[in-house]
């Protein structure tokens, strides 16, 4: 990584991270590298949001409550869980203990989670790389490899369509904001 500005992050993020979450951040970023290359993005700032995208993924829920009325966050978001938080409040833990004072990364790191309407190359390039870096192995993940690879956008759309069928198989709830990009991306509306 040769984004001087953020040389801290790989040992700091490591030690707040299980071994497991580790590897996959790295991953992460080194498929953000390889997604920001076929789509003319930055590689060094694509590998930072990679790496620190699930920085705060292994927080206690009493972190995340408290983090979210600290910084006067949308009080909704209590209704949910880790797998909201992590992003949306995780971005709140990398400014503060982090450093990371580059909106575009953050913001990347909110949208991880719920994707958005309005996506950015940045955003959309860590949404596909948590999807996609080389240490998943679901069904069809070639076939999203080479739809991604083909048009960022388009494996955007892939993972939404994935995602959301895969949250309402399992009974679960899925977060607006996301029902919003899934109907932006998937259904054009």
């Amino acid at each position: 990584m040769s984004y001087p500005k953020y040389d801290h992050l790989y040992p700091e993020v490591k030690s707040a991270l299980s071994r497991e979450r580790f590897e996959h951040v790295v991953r992460t970023g080194e498929y953000a590298v390889h997604l920001a290359e076929l789509n003319h993005y930055d590689p060094d700032k694509a590998q930072v949001a990679g790496l620190i995208h699930d920085y705060a993924k292994e927080r206690s829920t009493a972190e995340f409550l408290a983090e979210i009325d600290k910084k006067g966050l949308d009080p909704d978001l209590k209704n949910w869980d880790i797998s909201i938080w992590h992003g949306i409040v995780g971005a709140e833990f990398a400014h503060d203990e982090l450093g990371i004072d580059d909106e575009e990364i953050l913001n990347a790191m909110r949208r991880h989670t719920t994707a958005d309407v309005d996506m950015t190359t940045l955003d959309k390039i860590v949404f596909m790389a948590d999807f996609l870096e080389l240490g998943r192995n679901f069904s069809d993940t070639d076939v999203a490899r080479d739809v991604t690879d083909q048009s960022l956008d388009a494996g955007v759309a892939w993972q939404l369509e994935f995602s959301v069928t895969r949250l309402v198989r399992n009974h679960r709830a899925i977060y607006p904001k996301t029902i919003y990009a899934y109907n932006h991306w998937v259904g054009g509306k």
